[in-house]
């Protein structure tokens, strides 16, 4: 699944890979770093040749090969103008994403040259990547120690972790994502997952109860019918799907699986045609008989038999469902983050808002705090035109500043120390928050604040964490000047209802958290063996089509046919081996913590 997916409102991608040959970036084998070695002397430099101010040196548009990116193109705005000032940089980004996905990978990779920074490259890829000499060591002529000092801080073991899995005990190729440490969910304010429900409508309804998901159904119906009509006109439904997130199968009934502690895969090795628990040595193949994923195609099933479900999701993709959401033509919401668009302030001054609103069976996934790191890596291709600015930046990125900035804007602009000491949202922070489209001055980068924010989508630290330097955690969300602030109607009819302040607390009160604990073992995962990962291939492809099929059955006997023949297919092509191979790796590693 691509779980980096908060960002995908982003601009439309530029067509710049569309045609896919086996370029090599341009700055073809050219692995000595032009700064490091010209600037001795220079203002920029220390007395021991260590650049401290990229700035001064000349202007450099770094190539990035992206895997998660959803944007391709030179960044803009914001985050541009930011890394522009301090590295005199710029980024175009390579997305495999949107122009072959593993086609354009395999391509890439045969080119031999994966540009300057490498961003989400992991598993058999970034393996056979190492193993080809096209990507960088970190410890080369100590570019590490010059230029890592806040990933060698703030990031110890996850470079260790690297250097143990990928390099021999000596070599450092890279380091994972999200790296963190601590106790109980990262998150922040919200979790991942909700449900989420439009608030007004279920308090006119007297807040009925929900204990399992099946429940929101008849109450979605009677919402629908109190609101037929979005703020545009048009009909409303209980929920939207769309299809341009699935792999080997429909990644919002997956979802249905993380409302019960469940998640694809084992969040170590390869593998998603198993659900295993967040917090014990427990499985599910997908298409077990009452798996949470079959649950889920049920659900969206009786969703649609009662006209809740949008005809549109057979075809639509997230960029028009999150226009359906800030219409107000959609009522439910798996995920907070896409909901939160309806949540302006004309919305939440007038009462209007989504919040979340659990079932009582649920118990919620959460991935935790992970001090190795996760499995979408940073790492910097061989051919790299300055290797040494390169890590300079990925550093800056790992840096507290780096991951303040990127996350929550620049200084100043979007949010400044206030009077106390602590950080605080700007006037304009707080408009941006609300309002992608919020202008930003042309001395920041111009443009509107959603198309300047990253483009990489990955993250370094947890943003749930402390930030050294303010003493809050980097999450703004988190930040007491925001919790404390005067909350707009909605916010605060929903904390005095349920007794707390975020949805994380509500969940966590309630004993409704499932947190995974990070393994590791010093080993690289294993990786399919060539017939697991062509008969994976063929199941997927089935799954996908036949969940469709499945939740836009006819009726109730269409929908059990389907089912049968989906099962009968799957495992004609497999299906079994697939999952007895997953299953094995998973008992052989991450199940081992629980003996």
């Amino acid at each position: 699944m691509p779980r980096q997916k908060k960002w995908t409102f982003l601009a439309a991608p530029v067509c710049l890979m569309m045609v896919i040959a086996a370029c090599s970036f341009g700055g073809g084998g050219n692995t000595s770093s032009p700064s490091a070695t010209s600037s001795t002397g220079t203002a920029s430099a220390s007395d021991n040749g260590i650049i401290t101010d990229w700035s001064k040196q000349p202007e450099m548009t770094l190539t990035v090969f992206d895997t998660l990116a959803n944007y391709a193109g030179e960044q803009q705005g914001w985050f541009a103008k930011l890394i522009k000032d301090k590295f005199n940089i710029k980024l175009n980004i390579v997305a495999p994403n949107l122009s072959g996905g593993a086609q354009m990978i395999a391509t890439q990779m045969a080119s031999g040259d994966l540009g300057d920074l490498v961003v989400g490259l992991g598993g058999k890829d970034y393996e056979n990547a190492i193993k080809a000499g096209m990507i960088l060591d970190w410890t080369k002529d100590g570019l590490l120690d010059k230029y890592g000092k806040n990933l060698e801080k703030y990031a110890a073991q996850a470079l260790d972790a690297n250097k143990k899995q990928y390099g021999g005990g000596t070599a450092i190729y890279g380091i994972g994502h999200n790296v963190g440490t601590g106790d109980g969910p990262s998150e922040g304010a919200d979790m991942t997952f909700g449900p989420m429900l439009r608030w007004d409508l279920y308090q006119k309804l007297g807040s009925p109860q929900i204990k399992t998901l099946d429940d929101y159904l008849p109450i979605l119906k009677k919402m629908q019918e109190m609101d037929p009509k979005s703020d545009s006109g048009k009909k409303t439904y209980g929920m939207s799907l769309w299809s341009d997130w699935d792999g080997d199968w429909s990644t919002l009934a997956k979802v249905t699986a993380q409302f019960y502690g469940y998640a694809e895969g084992d969040t170590f090795n390869p593998g998603d045609m198993i659900l295993t628990k967040a917090d014990g040595p427990e499985y599910q193949g997908f298409l077990d008989d009452n798996s949470y994923y079959m649950q889920g195609l049920e659900f969206y099933f009786k969703a649609n038999q009662m006209g809740l479900l949008d005809p549109d999701s057979l075809t639509q993709k997230f960029g028009d469902v999150s226009n359906k959401f800030k219409d107000g033509q959609v009522l439910f919401s798996q995920f907070p983050w896409i909901s939160n668009v309806y949540n302006t302030p004309d919305h939440t001054s007038a009462g209007k808002g989504f919040v979340l609103v659990p079932f009582q069976d649920e118990k919620v996934y959460s991935s935790g705090f992970n001090p190795y790191g996760g499995s979408l890596i940073w790492s910097i291709g061989s051919h790299a035109k300055d290797p040494a600015r390169v890590l300079a930046f990925v550093d800056w990125l790992f840096s507290p500043d780096g991951v303040q900035e990127t996350n929550i804007g620049p200084k100043g602009l979007a949010w400044d120390i206030g009077k106390d000491g602590k950080p605080v949202l700007t006037d304009f922070g707080k408009k941006a928050t609300t309002n992608g489209d919020t202008p930003v001055p042309v001395q920041y980068g111009g443009g509107t604040w959603r198309n300047g924010v990253s483009q990489l989508n990955n993250s370094t630290l947890t943003t749930s964490q402390i930030n050294p330097n303010t003493g809050a955690p980097y999450d703004s969300n988190l930040w007491n000047s925001t919790l404390t602030a005067n909350p707009d109607p909605v916010t605060k009819s929903w904390r005095e209802a349920m007794g707390v302040t975020t949805s994380k607390e509500l969940f966590v009160k309630n004993n409704q958290v499932a947190v995974t604990k990070p393994f590791f073992n010093g080993q690289p995962s294993a990786q399919e063996p060539s017939d697991i990962k062509l008969k994976h291939t063929q199941v997927g492809k089935v799954i996908k089509e036949y969940s469709w099929k499945m939740m836009f059955a006819k009726d109730q006997s269409e929908f059990d046919q389907l089912k049968q023949q989906m099962v009968q297919k799957a495992k004609g092509l497999g299906y079994d081996d697939v999952v007895n191979w997953e299953v094995q790796q998973t008992k052989n590693t991450v199940f081992t913590m629980y003996k």
